[in-house]
């Protein structure tokens, strides 16, 4: 598994991939990401949806070069096990701080809709503060507050998950509560009817209302063709509007059950408390039917180059990304994720990766440029360039620019030294980063949640350790070709046609 996704639960940022309640700030597009995501080791800590796996541990290839502080512990003795009713439980003991992190992640996403019924996933992370056959709408809401609690929910194409962070004795309340919502939501005429205006609201007002979301929507759609990725996490308009309460009923009665679900608990707790806990609360809760193994229609390869532009009055800045489909951690060849996660690292990382250094330092001709992987998704995923123009420059200097590193890693590889450091920064930013407890939850979560496993956590940063410059240079040439890539341009009205 890997760091590309995680970012999407972390401090609350989230990526075009993943949309969320409450007080989550969404990003909506790779220029905004650009803009918040100086380097990779940000994007890691602070965002995209998505990962590291390396917050965990540093594997014995690479932990001789950190100096870790000494209110990090070096490793996490996590525990896991399985409920009766096929509940799977993740301990994480954290005793630093008396707070406790509880999240339950359902392996139900957007890509997992029914045709024709977009956005419902979504909506279901809505519809599960409404009132249950036990507490009335807004309780849940109202014990996190009162116990001076956090809570939160995002849905992505692959999971929905659900956050509480309390002090440890209020744990077993929040097991009670989610365990509650887990079966007994009512779900009403009414109810639906009100929270589908606000999903349908949020469309206009977070996507429709927004250039850089309108060009990521027809850019995702035009990069997968046969990928259920190609929907949006929010959902098309004209679907959501017909989502009802029979939709609703059989969406929950499938999904929202134990055995389809991932429990979550990090912090000032114990394995043997958090069993008992589980058992009492979730425990009750009656299994579902086996599902079947998720399943996608296949993505064929891309044989020509695809571009969508875009031209608004309300943009001042051009901009431009590029992606390419390429493995996730768990649809890849063994190794593939990993390198194209030190690519990304070394292409677009930050201030000291080949692009910033070349056309933000060298040439002057963008003001940001970078590179990303999103390598926990379920099925393959994007590898992206982004860049803006800077003074006069125009965007195809930019592509140009781009174009030329690409080609002289293709050509001639990375360095020794740039490898080495790239894993360096790579590993110690996120070991840094273990030191926030929900990162830990959202690490092991997304990666159960897309098909993995402790283990794949606790050997991520072996296996980052193991990649050789011949295997990025390898994955650079198989991936980023030119006709195999999608672009999405974001213009000023008056550059339209130009």
């Amino acid at each position: 598994m890997t760091p590309g996704l995680f970012a999407a639960a972390f401090d609350g940022k989230m990526a075009n991939n993943s949309l969320c309640l409450w007080s989550i700030p969404c990003l909506s597009s790779a220029k905004e990401i650009g803009a918040l995501m100086t380097s990779r080791a940000e994007w890691l800590r602070g965002t995209l949806l998505a990962t590291s796996l390396a917050f965990v541990m540093t594997g014995p290839a690479l932990a001789e070069s950190l100096v870790l502080p000494d209110t990090i512990p070096a490793t996490f003795k996590v525990t896991d096990f399985l409920l009766d009713n096929g509940l799977e439980v993740v301990v994480i003991p954290d005793h630093r701080a008396p707070i406790v992190t509880h999240m339950v992640w359902y392996k139900i996403g957007s890509a997992d809709e029914p045709p024709g019924k977009s956005g419902i996933a979504h909506f279901f992370e809505h519809l599960m503060f409404k009132a249950t056959t036990h507490h009335a709408a807004g309780e849940f809401d109202r014990a996190v507050s009162d116990i001076g609690g956090s809570n939160n929910a995002f849905t992505s194409y692959d999971y929905t998950a659900f956050h509480e962070t309390v002090v440890p004795s209020a744990l077993e309340l929040m097991m009670s509560f989610e365990a509650d919502r887990m079966r007994n939501l009512i779900l009403t005429d009414d109810v639906i009817k009100t929270e589908r205006d606000v999903i349908l609201e949020e469309r206009r007002s977070r996507i429709d209302n927004n250039p850089e979301a309108v060009l990521d929507e027809e850019v995702d759609a035009t990069l997968w063709q046969n990928q259920p990725y190609r929907i949006p996490v929010i959902g098309w308009m004209q679907e959501m509007q017909q989502l009802n309460r029979t939709d609703a009923t059989a969406f929950y009665d499938k999904y929202y059950r134990p055995n389809n679900a991932v429990l979550i608990v990090a912090g000032d707790v114990e394995p043997d408390t958090v069993r008992a806990l589980a058992e009492k609360t979730y425990g009750k809760v009656a299994r579902g039917p086996d599902l079947p193994p998720r399943i996608r229609p296949v993505e064929p390869e891309q044989n020509t180059r695809r571009t969508v532009t875009l031209a608004d009055a309300r943009v001042s800045v051009p901009s431009f990304s590029t992606q390419w489909v390429v493995p996730s951690y768990h649809s890849g060849k063994p190794g593939e994720a990993e390198a194209l996660d030190l690519l990304a690292e070394i292409l677009g990382g930050g201030n000291r990766s080949r692009l910033y250094q070349a056309l933000v330092v060298q040439q002057g001709i963008a003001s940001n440029a970078g590179a990303y992987f999103q390598g926990t998704m379920l099925d393959d995923t994007n590898f992206t360039i982004y860049g803006s123009p800077r003074g006069d420059a125009k965007l195809v200097d930019i592509e140009a620019a781009v174009d030329a590193e690409v080609a002289r890693i293709v050509r001639d590889g990375v360095t020794p030294s740039e490898l080495a450091k790239a894993k360096d920064r790579y590993i110690r930013s996120m070991v840094f980063a273990r030191d926030k407890q929900d990162s830990m939850a959202n690490i092991y979560g997304s990666t159960l949640a897309t098909g993995g496993n402790v283990q794949d956590v606790q050997q991520w940063p072996d296996r980052i350790g193991k990649v050789t410059a011949q295997d990025v240079k390898a994955v650079a040439a198989r991936y980023l070709v030119l006709a195999r890539s999608t672009t999405g341009y974001l213009l000023p009205q008056q550059q339209a046609g130009n």
